[in-house]
Order: structure tokens, then C-alpha cells, then sequence
């Protein structure tokens, strides 16, 4: 029987592929302000500029391509049950190769209805118009969990980690909550790998494993330890 292998994810692997990340020095993000852009708040003031915000970051998501990061989690799945749990909101491990992705913020490739949140659809282009209704006639919003907002895919994430014999930490700051809380969850002595270059703060823990690389050399040196440890 295979071990378990839970990864949670940050913008820090997929910035690793040439997408922004919100958490700039000047706290902008693509030169828009995080309030403008993306809470509820945001949204009711200028759903427009929201729109075409998100539209932007599906046209760079786009164009970006796997790095050796996701590629490196994928190749897992020959030797692990492997649950990826990202906070990001791209498809970039679904094209990696990954097969179980827990995706807590949304999907950048999906619309839903801005008043039914169970109407959610596959995008047919890039772009959501203003004007552009869901069944019910209620205008499409991106189906991104925003500041503010509930994560409904918390609770199974938490089941994750708390059945993982192995848990990875890439590319993620730990500072977004209840995200960063899911450490919290794993099994005291389960092996836990914090790969990052920045060092994020965790509680101290058995078994607690620092690789202060990006996940681009992180992720594949770990994997190859994990893989001689079997």
C-alpha cells in the first residue's frame, strides 16, 4: 500500500513559472490594490475592473508552463498517494500531470453565478464579459474564494493532512489563513518538509524538515529522499 503524500502549495511555486504574486513590497498586485480587486467589497464597487483583472491573470496563467516543481509532485503519484492542496489558483499541476488537486482560493478557469455559489461553470474562452448571465440570470463572477470570503474546501483539506503520512509545504508564506493553519492538522511525527527560500514560521515539531531552496530544486530533492527513504 502506498503512503500518503500531502503537498500544500503557495504562489511561491507558481511564481517560479513567471505568474505575480499579490504578496509584492508595495502590497499591490499587478499594480491594483488587493481591496480593488479581489473581496467582495471590490467587487460591488467595480465588478468591471474586477472582470478584467481576472482576465488578465487567465491570459498570463496561460501562457506560463509547469516548472520542475509541479513536475516533481506529479512524478510522485508512480511511488505515493499524492493529494495536492494549493492555495493557488491556477491549473498549473493539473497540467503537471497531477491527478488530485484540492484547489482551497478557487479556479482561475471558472466562472460562477455572483448570488448562486453552487452555479459554477467551465470557462469556453478566457474572458467573462460583463452582461454575461448564469442560468438564473445573475451575473458570472470568477470563481475565486476572496478575501473576506468563506473557504468551502477547508474542512476536506483538513482530512488530508490529518490522514498524511508525509506533508509538504511549498512556496507558501504561511501568513493566509485558514490555509496555513492546516499544518496544524498533521499527525505530531509525521514528517513535515517546509521547502521555501524565505523560511516560513511554524511551530516547532518532531520530525520538522527546513529546505530553504525554491521549489524548483526544493521539491525534486526532496522527492528523490523520499523516494531512497521508502
Amino acid at each position: 500500500m502506498k503512503k500518503k503524500l500531502v503537498a500544500l502549495t503557495g504562489a511561491g511555486i507558481s511564481a517560479e513559472s513567471g505568474l505575480a504574486t499579490f504578496r509584492a513590497t508595495d502590497g499591490l498586485w499587478e499594480n491594483h490594490r488587493i481591496e480593488d480587486v479581489a473581496t467582495p467589497e471590490g467587487w460591488a464597487k467595480n465588478p468591471e475592473l474586477v472582470l478584467e483583472f481576472y482576465n488578465q491573470r487567465r491570459a498570463a496563467a496561460r501562457a506560463a508552463q509547469p516548472n520542475a516543481g509541479h513536475l516533481a509532485l506529479a512524478e510522485l503519484e508512480k511511488d505515493f498517494e499524492v493529494v495536492v492542496v494549493t492555495q493557488n489558483v491556477d491549473d498549473l499541476h493539473e497540467r503537471a500531470g497531477s491527478s488530485r488537486v484540492i484547489h482551497l482560493h478557487g479556479q482561475l478557469f471558472q466562472s460562477r453565478s455572483s448570488y448562486f455559489e453552487h452555479l459554477v461553470y467551465p470557462l469556453e474562452t478566457d474572458r467573462i464579459e460583463l452582461g454575461e448571465l448564469c442560468e438564473k440570470g445573475h451575473q458570472l463572477r470568477p470563481n475565486i474564494v476572496w478575501f473576506g470570503e468563506a473557504v468551502p474546501l477547508m474542512e476536506r483539506a483538513a482530512e488530508e493532512a490529518a490522514t498524511a503520512d508525509v506533508f509538504l509545504v511549498v512556496g507558501t508564506s504561511l501568513q493566509v489563513y485558514p490555509a496555513a493553519g492546516l499544518v496544524d492538522y498533521v499527525r505530531r511525527g509525521t514528517p513535515v518538509y517546509i521547502i521555501d527560500p524565505s523560511r516560513p514560521p511554524v511551530t516547532s515539531r518532531p520530525n520538522l524538515h527546513f529546505i530553504t531552496e525554491p521549489g524548483t530544486t526544493g521539491v525534486p530533492r526532496v522527492a528523490a529522499e523520499l523516494r531512497q527513504a521508502r
